[in-house]
């Protein structure tokens, strides 16, 4: 009966144990199948999250591809005008070399022809210096002839 008594005893205290380890596990299954939950929860934000980023990503690489085309017609805009202003500028400075050239060749043609014209003149002012005094001359002779007729009438 003692060894009953006692193995009863046993018997109650491993019940109460296998109670309370059932507490226990029951609650154990209940944190674990809170975590598997969040852990599902958490996997289904993730894929959401990995959704969201894939399609962020390739967003984010048709804006660089969208900017590196317009970097490249900018570029290349910027070449063409570069290209336009430096062929403008060679036919200016044509332009300007062929109008220097011109404006020394008439200023060399106005030299010339004043030259001519000064020398044209200094002609003319001799002729007519020449030609008046002859002139005064003939005068001086037609006096001397008509005093000379004057006295021998």
């Amino acid at each position: 009966q003692e060894e009953k008594k006692q193995l009863t005893l046993k018997v109650e205290e491993l019940e109460r144990k296998l109670e309370t380890t059932s507490a226990q596990n029951i609650e154990f299954l209940q944190v674990i199948a809170k975590r598997e939950e969040s852990i599902h929860q958490c996997q289904l934000r993730l894929e959401e999250k990995t959704r969201e980023c894939s399609s962020l990503a390739r967003q984010l690489e048709m804006a660089i591809e969208d900017a590196r085309r317009q970097v490249e017609q900018t570029r290349e805009r910027a070449t063409s005008r570069e290209r336009a202003a430096q062929s403008k500028m060679l036919d200016l400075e044509t332009q300007l070399s062929r109008n220097k050239t011109e404006l020394n060749q008439l200023r060399r043609s106005k030299d010339d022809a004043e030259r001519r014209y000064e020398s044209r003149l200094q002609d003319l002012k001799d002729r007519l210096e020449q030609s008046e005094s002859t002139n005064r001359s003939m005068q001086n002779y037609v006096q001397f002839l008509k005093s000379s007729y004057a006295n021998v009438f």
